[in-house]
Parts: C-alpha cells; structure tokens; sequence
C-alpha cells in the first residue's frame, strides 16, 4: 500500500473519532475498510502526531479522542473550514484586545493550508461583505480569564471602579456571569459592601485581581435580563415607556438589547423601554419604528414629539412647495 493511501486512511480515521465521541475497532475496520489489526497501526500513528486516543478493554469499550496537552493539526471538513475562516475574520475586529491579532494569524495559517477551491469561496465572502458596526471597547484577555475563573471557582474578586464621575472606588464582589452586548462587556456580581446585585463594566476595572476567599452560590436573577435592565435604564437622564401596537419579537427585532427592553403587553400592544439623555433623541427614534406607538411616560416626551411632527410637518410643507 501506497504512503498517499496510508495517508487518507489515517486522515479518514481521526475524521470519524471526531465525529463521535466512541468507536469499537470492528465499527472503525468496517468504516475504513481495513482490518482490527490496521486500525491498531493507525491509532499508533495518530498517536505520534500528537492525537490523545485513549482505548478502553471490555464489552462497550473502544477508542475516543481525547483532549491532549499540546494543540495537534486540526482537520476540518469543507463546511467547518469556511465557518472557520469566516468566523475568525469577524473576530479580528472583536472587543478583546489582542484577539484581533491572533484571529488573524489562524486565519492566515488556514488560508495557507485550504485547497484552492475553498480559498476562493472564503475570499469571495470576505471580498463582497462589510461590517457596518460601532466604536467597540477592546478588553484585555487576562481580565476575562480572571473574571471567569472567579465567576466558575466561586471566589470574591476585588478591583476599582471608575464612576460616571470619573473618580475610582474599591470594590469587592461575588462575580456570577458577564454578558457581553457585542459592544461592551459587563459583569453581573453581587456587591459585597452595598449588599445587592450590581452591573458593572469592564472597561472601568483597574487593578482587578481574584481573592481566595470563596463564597456560597446566592439565588440570582437571570444575568442576561438583568444586565440588560441596567443599560437601559440605569446610565441615562430620561427614561421612556411607550406602547408598541406590534408582537414583541418584531420590536426586538428593530431595537437592540443595548438600547431598549421590550416587555410583554396584551390585545396586540408591547412596552419598549428605552433610556436616552436628551428627549428630542428619544422622540426622534421612537418616530422610526413602523408601528403605531403611544407615550406612557414621561410626560415631556410627548411634547417633544409634539414639536418633532411640527418640524417634520414644516419640512413636508417646503418640500411640496419647491415641487410645485
């Protein structure tokens, strides 16, 4: 037998131990086409490339791809490849810092290793796409790695905080989860010295570092929900209600998480909730959505729109007179 064929066997074989987490040496003979004997050849030669196959003996026992202590070369069917490869595109515009870097390094190296046919379909996505989003805040990665290890060990973590003042506080917390909008990066914790659950941004930690005291788990409100009430209605000077006459998925489809919260209603009507500094923004973007919408509260907000519609009403009214 060929070194070519001996080659695509193995690579046959480590295809299928990756695709399921257990295999009897009979099942994998069968699928190759070989014999017990050369499937016990081939699991030696992955070994030495660096693949952890462990073996276990005995009725229901067989081979399994394990995790190792080094990273062996990775082998990636036509559809993985190109989610790969898309995928690290868009993390080398990402919020971590220094991700960017590496998500371009593995993306060269895939590039450099794809058949041409691959290459080209890759290219093709990246050549006739844009990205349209916002100023991201990059994070370190060492912050995460912390803030994880803290939030999965069940330990208080301590660092200072920057306040919308701009002066910086110690803080002491029992960390749980962190969410991320995309944009920006939050850690839902429970405050230790204020004595209740706190949202807090990581781009305003300094000095952050994990103690060896360990708590006990506390019941907790969903992360998710909770950090998205404190961005909407925490950071801003007005906060708005108003009616929505749509399902509330359609408006979640038209306001990001970041920028409102979409509460259930009934006969046909949701309640958006959106937080903004200035009324005349507030009235300004609440006016795009293609629904009809009634103010609940503040009441000012109603004046706002009141004085949009009459600017928009005078702009109509120039327009229809220079067509004339």
């Amino acid at each position: 037998m060929t070194v070519e064929a001996t080659t695509e066997r193995v690579l046959r074989m480590l295809a299928l131990l990756q695709r399921r987490s257990s295999w009897t040496a009979t099942e994998l003979a069968v699928e190759v086409g070989v014999t017990d004997r050369c499937v016990r050849r081939d699991v030696q030669r992955l070994r030495a490339l660096g693949y952890p196959i462990h073996a276990t003996a005995g009725v229901g026992g067989g081979y399994q791809l394990g995790a190792g202590t080094r990273l062996p070369p990775l082998l990636l069917d036509d559809e993985e490849a190109i989610a790969t490869a898309v995928s690290l595109r868009l993390a080398s515009g990402g919020t971590v810092a220094g991700a960017g870097e590496a998500a371009l390094r593995a993306l060269t190296k895939l590039d450099q290793v794809m058949p041409a046919r691959l290459r080209a379909e890759v290219r093709a996505v990246h050549g006739w796409t844009d990205t349209l989003i916002g100023p991201v805040v990059e994070i370190d990665a060492e912050l995460l790695v912390t803030l994880a290890r803290a939030c999965r060990d069940a330990v208080r973590v301590r660092f200072r905080y920057a306040g919308r003042d701009g002066g910086e506080r110690e803080r002491t917390v029992e960390p749980v989860r962190m969410v991320t909008t995309g944009r920006r990066w939050y850690l839902m914790a429970w405050d230790v010295d204020r004595d209740d659950w706190r949202t807090f941004r990581l781009d305003r930690m300094r000095a952050t570092a994990a103690t060896t005291w360990r708590f006990r788990a506390r019941d907790h409100p969903d992360p998710i929900a909770f950090v998205q009430r404190s961005v909407t209605d925490a950071p801003y000077r007005y906060l708005a209600r108003v009616r929505v006459h749509a399902p509330p998925e359609r408006v979640r489809e038209a306001v990001p998480p970041q920028v409102g919260r979409v509460e259930a209603g009934r006969d046909g009507w949701c309640v958006l909730v959106v937080g903004g500094d200035s009324l005349d923004w507030l009235a300004a973007h609440i006016a795009r959505l293609p629904y009809e919408v009634e103010v609940v509260e503040p009441a000012e907000l109603r004046e706002a729109a009141a004085l949009l519609a009459r600017r928009l009403a005078a702009m109509a009214g120039v327009a229809s007179e220079r067509t004339v």
